[in-house]
């Protein structure tokens, strides 16, 4: 019994610091829209005569942090982020049970 109760903590540890990875990387996330978001405006709004938008210089700096923002997520969600590794037996199962939940409704 007391073993069982060591693996639930266990697992809820695991969990607890996933969660706190994950809202670590919302928090990131978030910063990232707003600071750049308000970087761009300035930058927008204090254009010269003549001066174009669009230039790389204006996105270097959002550019350049989401290529560390897109390293937190892989290392929060992992490099299997989109599909992971077993996310075809988990679409195949979720697929073969909905068809067994709308067979078993007529039968």
């Amino acid at each position: 019994m007391e073993n069982l109760d060591n693996i639930e903590q266990l697992r809820m540890e695991r969990a607890r610091k996933r969660v706190k990875a994950m809202m670590g990387f919302y928090k990131h996330l978030m910063v990232y829209v707003v600071v750049n978001a308000v970087l761009l405006a300035i930058k927008y709004f204090n254009l010269d005569p003549g001066e174009t938008f669009f230039e790389l210089g204006n996105f270097s700096t959002a550019f350049f942090w989401g290529i560390g923002l897109v390293f937190h997520a892989m290392s929060v969600f992992g490099t299997h982020a989109f599909l992971g590794s077993d996310w075809e037996e988990r679409k195949i199962r979720q697929i073969m049970e909905k068809e067994k939940q709308s067979t078993s409704k007529w039968e």
